[in-house]
């Protein structure tokens, strides 16, 4: 399948963290062709492994599979929704977002409501209205009408974006934070030839809120050397400064140096850059981001794990939609390939 439809497929899907199983359920679909198993963990992790010789370094390649969203809170007696936040999200873009309640009959579309601007004072105007005072409005007139539709408590709830194609090069949709990873991930799979190191390919979940499904896979397989694939914050747009982050479009993918979580092994550095430079593949090298990837905990697996990331560059990541070339997930892949071939040269 071309990359972009399997991306497509991904982003499509509901993920929101901790409920992830449509996810779930394409990265089995999409790794089992290109492994020697597929398994999944206690806590839904999908491990794809491809056996390597016994003496060989294990490489543990992960992408996270949850996504940023919602949670319903409450019914009211007059049957709005209230709802809680999944992960880290700007209470700014909540306002009039089309979403889908994703309850155990049938999705159900909402609109996260709120005062109307016509009747703001001024004072409100000038203040972002917080999540706590939104409300998710499903036609309902009320809590037992609600209740009806079979909304509950802990539903998940997502944002009703659909994935489009601008160009050639150019995709939007909702979730590539980090379903652009895990579509990179299988495309690793399938271009991946013989290797003497055993490769893991790990769908994460719960990234979104603290890392926690790449802690306790890594801690599960013991890895040699670790490598997350992820977004990462695209700058180039207005109003982003270069000291903010020097990170750009159809630049190649990132290589981290460090951010919050992980000052990437220098062995792992190396590996990642000869990579790219012996393969003529175009990159970025990035350090200082504010925020962390599954390799900040895969690195602190029992006794440590030499770990790094490779980040496509997507703009407005962490909101409803996002956008991103196709040409650098592309070239994420092919350097997360020539890295993996080069892991027993190096480890």
């Amino acid at each position: 399948m071309k990359f972009v439809k399997v991306l497509e497929r991904l982003s499509n899907a509901c993920g929101v963290a901790g409920r992830e199983d449509e996810v779930r359920a394409l990265m089995k679909d999409l790794l089992t062709p290109n492994v020697d198993a597929v398994q999944e963990d206690r806590l839904g992790n999908v491990i794809g492994v491809r056996r390597g010789r016994n003496d060989a370094p294990k490489v543990m390649i992960a992408a996270h599979m949850d996504e940023i969203g919602l949670m319903v809170k409450n019914v009211t007696a007059e049957g709005f929704v209230q709802f809680t936040k999944i992960g880290g999200i700007d209470d700014r873009i909540l306002i009039a977002q089309k979403v889908i309640l994703h309850t155990e009959k049938r999705p159900l579309t909402g609109v996260i409501g709120s005062k109307p601007p016509h009747i703001l004072k001024d004072a409100e105007k000038k203040k972002v209205i917080e999540a706590e005072a939104l409300f998710i409005d499903v036609g309902a007139s009320s809590k037992k009408e609600a209740e009806a539709m079979g909304i509950r408590v802990g539903d998940p709830v997502s944002f009703d974006i659909t994935f489009t194609q601008l160009g050639d090069d150019v995709v939007v949709g909702k979730a590539f934070d980090d379903r652009v990873g895990c579509a990179v991930l299988a495309s690793v799979m399938e271009r991946l030839g013989d290797v003497d190191c055993t490769v893991y390919a790990v769908g994460t979940i719960q990234e979104e809120v603290g890392l926690r499904g790449a802690t306790t896979a890594a801690f599960g397989l013991s890895p040699d050397v670790g490598i997350a694939l992820d977004a990462t914050v695209a700058g180039g747009v207005p109003g982003v400064k270069e000291v903010e982050t020097s990170i750009k479009m159809r630049r190649g993918p990132a290589i981290t140096v460090a951010d919050r979580g992980l000052i990437t092994h220098p062995r792992v550095l190396r590996l990642l850059i000869d990579a790219a430079e012996k393969g003529g593949i175009p990159h970025q090298l990035e350090a200082g981001l504010p925020g962390s990837t599954d390799a900040a905990r895969i690195a602190l697996t029992r006794e440590g794990v030499p770990s790094g990331v490779i980040s496509i560059p997507t703009r407005y990541i962490h909101s409803p939609v996002s956008m991103l070339s196709l040409d650098d997930a592309e070239n994420a892949a092919k350097l997360a390939v020539a890295a993996i071939e080069n892991v027993s040269q190096s480890f």
